[in-house]
């Protein structure tokens, strides 16, 4: 790492950063870096703070007073130094940042070079500036020397300030340490926007991910899940697509709870066009990320990589409607292979938009109807949903001799005492002090020496306020 300048007040750019970019000069040292056409200073004392990052307000945004890229000056931090750990070194964060430019998210050989050569030595091995890594190919190699021809590190992490987000690393605070069950297909970083801390976050969340044509009742469910999983103080994680995530991103900021959007484009690029204003708001009451840098605009594979994202950041993956053929279902099956809790909202057999969420109950997933079986499965001791059961009705109340008893008189004219003993099983005394029971209920009534079960009252029987419940009538017709 370069040495702060004589006064203290200025940085000097990282040693690796340190050679012209393609034409564009870099300042001498003690000046920082300027990014031509933004006029940015990037400094040490701005957003990188002694090889730290300076984390705001407790949860890693850049903070008033703690070095914000601010355009043309370059805010300075007169503070001390934050403790060991609680960042990456300059070169390092700079490094990252270059190759989320460089790479494609989700490459596995990346990873394992990143894994075994480093940030730094990885870039300068990309980028011709140091021997090719092992395996590498040509067509590799060509195709990031194009993509390092307008490489500019400085100027990403400058917009990205100046976008009120950050750039977290593996390493730092804020970094949720889940995505690295990833292995090799652990993003390189991540570009975030919105004021909370990611790692915190992540600790209690849920993605809900589904068909972006989803129906009404696909729509209906996702905004309760949504809601229901916030006000249960789940964050609850999606795509920010159209369809299920969209109501699923709406029905947890409606219910005032906390939502992240994995964006599969740079957090700056709202995608689709149509769901601007809703990410706008996830950002500034939630968080918005991604892996792309400031800029980068989506392809059909990277919303299949941003995927494996949403599944391993979460703590389960709930499937509602999916064909054979969704992202969704990679959602979920990546989130099963990574030993998440995997659910799935069951829909009508008849309907195409749900044979991939029955396809997936068919398997290791679980079926769930609502925001309290999630939390029961995914939550802690105690989270239980409630029992589900039908109506009960003063039959289920009666023990079980005397509900034979019951069942013994005939719906039509009733019985004596002698059928309904032996119909019932019982004797001719206990089957009286059964009926005389039953009598005081209002199951039953007696007719000399018939007992009957007492009519049906419909409106037209003349039932007036005040008339004793019809209670024989409702628990015989309830059973035929």
């Amino acid at each position: 790492m370069s040495a702060r300048s004589a006064g203290g007040r200025g940085a000097a750019v990282p040693a690796l950063f340190s050679e012209p970019w393609q034409g564009q000069g870099v300042p001498s040292e003690g000046h920082g870096a300027l990014d031509e056409g933004h006029g940015t200073s990037y400094k040490e004392h701005g957003a990188l703070e002694g090889g730290r990052r300076v984390p705001g307000e407790g949860h890693g945004a850049p903070g008033e007073g703690q070095g914000v890229l601010d355009a043309g000056h370059g805010v300075q931090d007169e503070g001390e130094g934050l403790p060991e750990g609680w960042g990456v070194p300059d070169e390092e964060r700079l490094a990252r940042a270059a190759l989320t430019r460089l790479v494609e998210p989700g490459d596995q050989a990346v990873g394992r070079w990143l894994r075994r050569m480093g940030p730094v030595a990885l870039w300068r091995a990309l980028t011709g500036k140091a021997k090719p890594p092992p395996g590498a190919t040509g067509d590799r190699l060509a195709g990031c020397a194009l993509r390092a021809a307008g490489l500019d590190p400085v100027a990403d992490l400058a917009l990205i300030a100046r976008c009120g987000g950050r750039f977290i690393c593996p390493g730092d605070l804020d970094w949720p340490g889940q995505l690295d069950d990833l292995g090799d297909a652990r993003p390189v970083g991540l570009w975030v926007r919105g004021p909370a801390g990611l790692r915190m976050w992540a600790l209690r969340s849920v993605a809900v991910v589904g068909a972006r044509a989803c129906s009404d009742y696909g729509t209906h469910v996702a905004a309760t899940l949504g809601a229901g999983l916030a006000e249960r103080g789940w964050v609850v994680v999606s795509g920010a697509a159209h369809g299920v995530d969209g109501a699923a991103h709406r029905g947890a900021l409606a219910a005032g709870g906390a939502t992240i959007a994995v964006l599969a484009s740079g957090v700056d690029v709202p995608y689709p066009r149509g769901h601007a204003e809703l990410i706008e708001r996830i950002a500034e009451q939630g968080l918005v990320l991604a892996e792309l840098p400031p800029g980068a605009h989506p392809t059909r594979p990277r919303f299949v990589l941003r995927n494996r994202v949403i599944a391993a950041l979460t703590r389960g993956t709930v499937v509602v409607e999916a064909q054979f053929r969704s992202g969704s279902l990679v959602t979920a099956r990546r989130a099963q292979q990574l030993g998440r809790s995997t659910m799935g909202v069951p829909g009508p057999v008849t309907s195409g938009l749900s044979a991939g969420v029955h396809e997936l109950l068919r398997g290791e997933a679980v079926l769930v109807t609502d925001a309290a079986e999630v939390a029961e499965l995914i939550g802690g001791i105690g989270d239980l949903a409630p029992e589900r059961r039908g109506p009960l009705v003063e039959r289920d109340l009666l023990d079980p001799v005397t509900a034979r008893v019951l069942e013994a008189l005939s719906a039509r004219g009733g019985n004596d005492l002698r059928e309904v003993a032996r119909e019932s099983g019982t004797g001719c005394d206990d089957a009286l002090g059964r009926l005389h029971e039953l009598l005081a209920l209002g199951f039953v009534e007696r007719h000399g020496d018939r007992w009957e079960l007492v009519r049906p009252v419909s409106p037209g029987d003349g039932a007036r306020r005040g008339d004793p419940p019809n209670r024989g009538n409702r628990v015989k017709g309830l059973r035929r």
